[in-house]
């Protein structure tokens, strides 16, 4: 079996495991604010999909701090950090306050990455410029929710942009030598698996630094929920999403780094699918269904 899996690559490269600090530099979305749209994404919770991110009345040395002592309390040997901007869209905002922000974070003694999660349709020529002096600093990712290729999916869930926004967005990205993570929902309705292929393979073309596959969860208080409620549509087993994010692996070429196989949605708020809510049975179980059947990343490049 081999998979190029993100947790692997960073203890070779750090000597130990590196811990993702989720922060949220107070920001909102255009998707949220009127300018796209003020519903937000059809899945996207009140939280802006940060609900497990620190408190944004706080300064990001205090989240990080809090951050800290809150991985340290379950593994007391980490010392290397992941300073995840996660909630809603973060590069949404002034040219300066995003230099104020990432770089307090970025030159946190601790800090080893930054990880920027944006919509493509959000990175202007001087948000790029920040990106690529940072990146000087210390290594920048920046994570983009395309989450599907398929025009129908992109509508329903109210994305916002063409894909031919993502495309140049990550061609931008490269140029400065910045690495881009994609983000892939895999479950949407009235996604068959091919389509869903179909957006792993169009990622695969982009040569992308890595991948996170997610879940799509259905939580209390979306749009997404109240539709799920008018219209039931089905969701993912456990055992069938299993096999489908397999011929997802395999469809991925080896020198793309999977950082996310499946995700798990706040307990108190996850309607659908319930097994979801148990993480570390998933993935177990999803790792020894890898285990048994050989799954090999780029199987199919």
């Amino acid at each position: 079996m081999y998979l190029n899996m993100i947790n692997d690559e960073l203890k070779r490269i750090y000597g130990e495991k590196v811990y993702r600090i989720a922060l949220n530099g107070g920001m909102t979305c255009p998707n949220r604010d009127g300018k796209i749209d003020t519903r937000g994404c059809i899945f996207c919770s009140a939280g802006g999909s940060g609900d497990f991110a620190e408190d944004y009345r706080c300064d990001i040395t205090t989240q990080i701090e809090s951050g800290k002592l809150r991985i340290q309390s379950k593994a007391p040997k980490c010392k290397k950090f992941i300073a995840y901007f996660q909630a809603y869209t973060n590069t949404y905002a002034s040219t300066d306050y995003l230099r104020k922000i990432f770089t307090e974070a970025i030159q946190h003694p601790d800090v080893v990455i930054l990880s920027i999660a944006t919509r493509p349709d959000c990175l202007p020529p001087e948000v790029l410029d920040l990106l690529e002096e940072l990146n000087q600093i210390k290594p920048v990712w920046v994570e983009l929710g395309m989450q599907t290729v398929k025009e129908d999916s992109a509508q329903f869930i109210r994305r916002g942009y063409c894909l031919d926004v993502y495309d140049q967005a990550v061609q931008a990205l490269k140029e400065r030598d910045i690495k881009v993570i994609t983000h892939i929902i895999l479950g949407l309705p009235g996604e068959t698996k091919e389509d869903m292929y179909a957006s792993i393979r169009h990622v695969a073309s982009q040569h992308v630094y890595g991948v996170k596959l997610q879940l799509l969860h259905i939580l209390e208080h979306t749009d997404l929920a109240d539709y799920y409620r008018a219209h039931p549509f089905p969701v993912f087993t456990l055992e069938d999403y299993i096999e489908t994010v397999a011929h997802c692996v395999e469809l991925l070429p080896r020198d793309i780094t999977i950082h996310r196989l499946t995700g798990d949605g706040p307990k108190k708020i996850l309607i659908e699918p319930k097994w979801s809510g148990n993480k570390r049975m998933v993935l177990n179980t999803m790792h020894k269904y890898l285990r048994e059947h050989e799954v090999e990343q780029g199987k199919w490049e």
